[in-house]
């Protein structure tokens, strides 16, 4: 039975990206389209909003031994998933 305030959410329209899929974490292929996009200079999207990512840079390493890591880290500002990258590196930490 389905009362009269129960409601449905309609669905997508075809060819939106969706909101949510789940998981909480990006994947594999999504990090790399993240990283892809950033490292070639332009301002990486979500792969699962399509909003663009905020940059904040992070810095650090311990004192004394010799290194200061580097790190980008990207936010969405819409599902909030993030990924960091030490950027000079290419490699995800």
């Amino acid at each position: 039975m389905t009362l009269p305030d129960d409601k449905v959410d309609p669905p997508p329209e075809p060819g939106a990206a969706p909101d949510d899929s789940g998981a909480a974490q990006y994947n594999s292929r999504e990090l790399q389209q993240i990283r892809d996009e950033f490292t070639s200079g332009r301002t990486p999207l979500c792969p699962r909003c399509n909003v663009g990512m905020t940059r904040r840079e992070i810095g650090g390493g311990s004192f004394g031994l010799g290194y200061a890591r580097q790190r980008d880290w990207l936010i969405c500002g819409k599902c909030r998933r993030s990924a960091i990258f030490d950027i000079h590196r290419g490699t995800r930490t």
